[in-house]
């Protein structure tokens, strides 16, 4: 026969804490404010009597999750909030969540996926993923790629300070044999902003290896800050890049989930 005391942990178990999850209910919704909130706005976000929410408040801000404005009598995070947040993004492997990224994306397009990362000479190719398929595209790992030839060099130039890709711009610019629309400054601002606009870039026939045509999209950490690039890279004529296509929309799609993972929570 079941003790009391047995059926109360397996209850307690399967359960959990409804009060601790109410508090967390609670702390969500101000983290989701885009500014301090009044006690009846975080009310009406999780649908409770502010009476009520305000005695969780209480317990929040003297567990030092929420605190209070003296001032406007607003809440907003608490020092320890920001605390366990700051821990939690230092924690995380954007490299690591990048190549199971990558791999479940292989899986569901059956392309060749990869990863790029930027350095002090561009965008670099760290890790990259071969399709079941027998014609493919190898990628080589440590390919360094052009700013404005290759589909991820072009996302990075998209997002990243104009000062930080300057020089290497410039220095492309004098030595590439670039096609006529890239040529002058104005062009290439009309091609990022384009990349901008559709939050992805597409390259076909990239003058380092003819034939191959290319996708990448942005990957946005905690500052949302460009930090990846996930690139889908096929055969020409065999892989479709078009932007409603099922390949491009499981990019972006990867790509945006990556970004949530790493803590983006903008849209930039």
């Amino acid at each position: 026969m079941m003790s009391d005391s047995h059926s109360f942990k397996e209850h307690d178990s399967k359960n959990g804490v409804q009060s601790l999850e109410i508090g967390i209910k609670i702390l969500n919704a101000i983290s989701s404010g885009r500014r301090a909130m009044m006690l009846k706005d975080i009310a009406a976000a999780v649908e409770m009597p502010a009476s009520k929410v305000h005695r969780y408040i209480v317990s929040l801000v003297r567990a030092g999750l929420v605190e209070q404005d003296p001032g406007t009598s607003r809440y907003d995070l608490g020092p320890l909030a920001l605390s366990l947040g700051l821990i939690a993004v230092d924690r995380l492997d954007r490299i690591k969540l990048g190549l199971a990224a990558i791999a479940e994306l292989r899986d569901e397009i059956n392309q060749t996926t990869a990863l790029a990362v930027w350095s002090d000479n561009g965008p670099v190719i760290i890790r990259s993923v071969r399709p079941y398929r027998p014609i493919t595209v190898n990628v080589v790992t440590g390919s360094a790629l052009h700013l404005l030839t290759s589909a991820s060099g072009r996302v990075f130039s998209a997002w990243l300070p104009s000062e930080t890709t300057k020089a290497l711009m410039g220095r492309e610019l004098a030595t590439l044999a670039l096609p006529e629309e890239l040529r002058t400054s104005a062009g290439i601002q009309a091609m990022l902003a384009q990349v901008h606009q559709d939050g992805i870039s597409t390259v076909s026939d990239y003058h380092l290896v003819p034939g191959v045509s290319a996708a990448a999209a942005p990957v946005f950490n905690f500052k949302n800050e460009i930090t990846l690039s996930v690139l889908v890279i096929g055969v020409k004529g065999m892989i479709d890049l078009s932007l409603g296509g099922p390949v491009v929309s499981a990019l972006k799609r990867s790509a945006s989930n990556l970004s949530l993972r790493l803590g983006c929570t903008g849209n930039p």
